[in-house]
């Protein structure tokens, strides 16, 4: 299980304990929960303590960043807490394109005319779209968070290269690149990502992959990333130099969803290719040594150790400290998902653009706002007993909590809302 967070009475933060020894500090009114999510507790009248060396590792990715917390100590190097945090990039994405729509639809119509203004501005250095944006500050918010609750002393980093270039156009060289992204990724690693290291033909997973041709070279077929997938062994002889078509005529569903999968942009990778050096460049800020490493070198230090793929594990193997580190079998990493901090738009409108809500009467109510994670005592009626979760506010005082409608009153605030929501 995760270790829990400490911090004296100041403030400091101090080693993080193991579970037990919390409850013994609470139950022993020696100490206070100080926070849920991470779980924080503060010391009453401890002032100052010994540390021990601590490292923060993180995993960037396009949807989910792996975080992981370890500590050297004289038996090893021990990962104390792990978490999967998980972006918003795409519905941020969806809801621009969804305001854009709207904005346009307006200057076509006799109604208040709002005009074009990208010609007046200029994107300063280093300019990243609010998608790829939000990823960088969900990052960058999280590291100083977990500064402030354990006494971190370095940084370390995977960044990962993807070559989108050479993915699309196999036979580029030299010069040539001058025309698309210098990178040096295998393709391979990139084909494990995009079809979740599964056989495309028989779906199995946890096995030797090999990597295959859609259409075979045999047949004209190409290198390109488009062309490629992953099979087993047993399938990839199986299927030989026949037409994908013809291999898969008796599973027409495998057939569409491998064509769907084949003709996948290369979003994802792109994004990390954007990012990567906006959030060294973001952590560095924070005065601690930071380095960074190779996703090579991550996925070498897990495949030695033994530990199955996932994103907290490949940030706990990150760098020359992840060959030999200890992940203790009951530790369960956090689910982290950024959800935002609600919507600045003042109403809701149709499909055609016009109003369809009245405009916002408040935010908070009766104390409360969406997004705020409570306690509810339901004292009778067909939901009486006790919900805990985020809440949903309405001016009327009638919350919903946990898709349950409740009276405001019924409701004890644990923690503010942060723009995330968590789960185990």
């Amino acid at each position: 299980m995760q270790k829990v967070f400490v911090l004296d009475k100041n403030k400091k933060p101090l080693m993080p304990c193991h579970p037990a020894r919390a409850r013994q500090l609470l139950k022993g009114k020696k100490a206070k929960v100080y926070r849920r999510y991470p779980f924080t507790i503060i010391l009453i009248e401890r002032e100052g303590g010994e540390t021990q060396p601590i490292e923060l590792k993180i995993d960037p990715g396009s949807k989910t960043t792996g975080i992981s917390i370890v500590g050297h100590f004289k038996r090893g190097k021990v990962v104390l807490w792990g978490a999967n945090l998980h972006h918003r990039g795409q519905t941020i994405k969806l809801y621009l394109d969804k305001r854009r729509g709207v904005r346009r639809s307006r200057r076509h119509r006799k109604t208040r005319y709002r005009r074009l203004r990208f010609d007046n501005r200029t994107r300063p250095k280093g300019w990243l779209p609010p998608s790829l944006r939000s990823r960088v500050a969900n990052v960058y918010q999280w590291a100083k968070r977990l500064l402030n609750f354990v006494p971190v002393l370095s940084i370390a980093v995977e960044t990962v290269r993807f070559d989108t270039h050479k993915m699309v156009h196999p036979e580029i060289s030299g010069m040539e690149y001058q025309q698309g992204t210098l990178a040096g990724y295998e393709v391979r690693e990139y084909l494990l990502e995009k079809f979740n290291r599964t056989c495309v033909y028989c779906g199995k997973r946890d096995i030797p992959l090999e990597v295959e041709h859609i259409v075979p070279k045999s047949k004209v077929g190409s290198d390109r990333v488009s062309n490629l997938t992953l099979a087993c062994v047993p399938c990839n002889q199986k299927k030989g130099n026949q037409d994908v078509k013809v291999f898969l005529k008796n599973k027409p569903a495998v057939l569409t969803k491998l064509q769907a999968q084949a003709k996948q942009p290369l979003r994802d990778a792109a994004a990390i290719n954007a990012i990567r050096y906006a959030i060294g460049d973001i952590l560095k800020k924070f005065g601690l040594p930071v380095s960074f490493w190779s996703g090579g070198r991550t996925k070498y230090n897990r495949t030695k150790q033994g530990y199955n793929k996932e994103h907290w594990i490949d940030a706990a193997c990150v760098g020359e400290t992840g060959e030999q580190v200890q992940i203790p079998t009951s530790l369960k990493p956090i689910q982290i998902k950024a959800v935002g901090r609600g919507s600045r738009q003042m109403c809701r409108v149709n499909k055609y653009g016009f109003p369809r809500t009245k405009p916002k009467q408040c935010k908070r109510v009766h104390g409360f706002q969406t997004g705020d994670i409570v306690r509810a005592v339901v004292p009778k009626g067909k939901y009486a007993g006790v919900h805990f979760g985020r809440v949903a506010v309405r001016t009327r005082g009638n919350f919903r909590v946990n898709k349950i409608d409740m009276n405001w009153k019924y409701c004890q605030l644990i923690q503010g809302a942060d723009g995330y929501e968590y789960s185990f």
